[in-house]
């Protein structure tokens, strides 16, 4: 009997999940690194790696630490670090793994061949380039051909490639605009990759793809690499995004019914387990906090801490103490409020992984 609330992971989706990037990766000869911040977990990354993945990205110095202590050697930080602290640590990173650090200001840039120089160590940089989202990142073409210019001067950093991320995928409201989004974020990114050759700088990786986007995006002639983390999983914005199926979400939460009243039952799963998040960019596909398998027609309505409120004129449907598994709606955010996942195969509990960079955000 499983205790409750508790992170399952269907080994058996999951396997399907990475094959299924594989598979797309070396029908389009594009390589795949995985983000990370998905799951945090070792154990995940070392499987990936093992279907064929090259390495993976991090959002933090924080998870690149962990994965690099699992023996997990080539690592993109996703993120323009700047500051001392986290230079001195990425200086550690490259005794043990290949480390590859985000640039997107000149600014930024002078700081890290000041800091390289310094320790006499030279640093492979990629610039980050904003195709949409509006958040970190250059602007595509001139604004990219204008920073690898500058760090074409500066003899501490060796620029080797350039990124995007959609992430405003996940605000679109229909599949034709997800595709849109796509089409652009691999079109800007070999645009400004083309523009840079042509003045002199080879840019031999150009990476894209958010889970939303990866498959069109990763599909267009010119680009080498895609990135995808939350397809790892699937949750239920990207069911609404048309991105995967029900059947194709591995991660689940497994809580039960503590309390049946009138018009509302109460679950053990509040925001502490399922999270507010309905999506970080601003998707409107989903509904509630969560997808209930063993009763669709349930809407988990409002969360409190530790609490889950599922209000219904039929709260007879359920029994007390019985089991509910929910599909997260943002399964990165859940995977973050748990210590470890109850991996199942064939609905028997087969191994426990800890959650290894949970609360990394350093």
């Amino acid at each position: 009997m499983l205790d409750t609330p508790t992170l399952l992971l269907d080994l058996n989706q999951l396997e399907k999940n990475i094959q299924d990037i594989i598979e797309f990766s070396q029908q389009h000869n594009v390589q795949y690194r995985p983000h990370i911040k998905t799951h945090k977990c070792a154990e995940i990354a070392k499987r990936q790696m093992k279907a064929g993945a090259i390495g993976i990205t991090t959002a933090t110095v924080g998870e690149a630490e962990v994965m690099a202590d699992a023996g997990i050697d080539n690592i993109l930080i996703a993120y323009p670090i700047f500051t001392e602290e986290k230079l001195s640590r990425v200086l550690a990173l490259l005794d043990k793994v290949s480390v590859i650090v985000t640039v997107d200001s000149i600014e930024q840039a002078n700081k890290l061949h000041e800091f390289f120089t310094k320790n006499e160590r030279t640093l492979t940089v990629w610039i980050k380039v904003n195709t949409g989202l509006n958040r970190c990142g250059v602007e595509p073409e001139e604004q990219v051909l204008q920073l690898a210019e500058h760090i074409q001067t500066l003899s501490a950093l060796e620029l080797t490639g350039i990124f995007t991320h959609a992430g405003h995928s996940y605000a679109a409201t229909t599949e034709e605009k997800v595709r849109e989004i796509a089409q652009y974020e691999a079109e800007a990114i070999v645009a400004s990759a083309n523009l840079c050759e042509e003045n002199g700088i080879e840019i031999p990786h150009r990476s894209v793809g958010s889970t939303p986007t990866y498959k069109v995006a990763g599909a267009v002639d010119g680009i080498t690499e895609v990135r995808p983390g939350n397809a790892v999983f699937y949750d239920m914005i990207q069911v609404g995004l048309g991105a995967a199926t029900i059947e194709q979400c591995a991660l689940t939460v497994c809580a039960s019914v503590g309390s049946i009243k009138a018009g509302r039952i109460i679950i053990d799963a509040g925001a502490k387990t399922l999270n507010l998040d309905r999506g970080a960019h601003g998707n409107e596909n989903v509904q509630g906090h969560g997808y209930i398998k063993e009763h669709p027609e349930l809407i988990i309505e409002r969360l409190s801490e530790e609490h889950g409120i599922i209000e219904t004129r039929y709260p007879e449907l359920v029994a007390l103490g019985e089991l509910l598994t929910i599909i997260p709606n943002h399964a990165c955010t859940v995977a973050n409020l748990f210590d470890a996942y109850t991996v199942i195969k064939d609905g028997k509990v087969v191994d426990h992984w800890k959650v290894d960079a949970r609360g990394r955000v350093d």
